[in-house]
């Protein structure tokens, strides 16, 4: 499974993609920061993180979306910014026709580091080892990108949880008719659905 995480900023928005395999082996395919100059106007600046998001959907085809759940916080000015980042990277991600996931800050944490209050400099150090290396990706806007999409190939449960998020979020029930959804993901979602009714998956997972 291929993973694109991005890390919303409005100044700065991380995008990384890995690729999964067996054995919980994540490899890095590429890594950037999209920047945008604060004099220019807001729509312009989210033209330009949507046009880069444009661009790796349809160069790295990757299967999922990971997306940073944004939480409010003390500076208004910022999380807004931050939160219109992350409705353009899902709505980036509903017009490939691809799931989408959000993971919080301290969930990421918690699957990369073990420690849902890790501080930056960890996070840099085991994403660094965890893709096996030379020297920290940075920004660290970079390095939460890798780690948003590495969190969700450890924690997501793969392919099938990619299905559940596809349309409303991590916690959904997916929906297994319609457009928009491949022969593989619709059977993921139907067995999903078969699972839910005899009790085999607990609900929120």
């Amino acid at each position: 499974m291929r993973i694109l995480g991005v890390d919303p900023g409005l100044t700065r928005c991380g995008l990384g993609v890995v690729d999964t395999a067996s054995g919980r082996r994540v490899t890095l395919i590429e890594v950037g920061v999209v920047r945008s100059a604060a004099d220019l106007s807001p729509h312009l600046r989210l033209l330009a993180v949507a046009e880069a998001l444009d661009d790796w959907l349809t160069r790295l085809k990757p299967d999922v979306v990971a997306v940073e759940r944004v939480f409010a916080q003390a500076n208004v000015r910022s999380v807004t910014g931050t939160s219109q980042v992350a409705g353009v990277a899902m709505l980036a991600a509903a017009r490939a026709h691809l799931p989408l996931a959000l993971h919080t800050p301290s969930e990421v944490k918690a699957a990369v580091t073990g420690d849902g209050r890790a501080e930056k400099a960890q996070v840099q150090e085991m994403v660094r080892r965890i893709l096996r290396l030379d020297a920290a990706p940075r920004p660290a806007d970079a390095a939460d990108a890798l780690a948003l999409a590495i969190c969700h190939a450890w924690r997501g449960g793969g392919t099938g949880s990619a299905v559940r998020a596809q349309y409303g979020g991590a916690d959904t029930l997916p929906r297994s008719t319609g457009g928009g959804l491949t022969p593989a993901q619709r059977a993921w979602a139907q067995a999903e659905r078969s699972a839910r009714r005899a009790g085999a998956v607990a609900p929120g997972r």
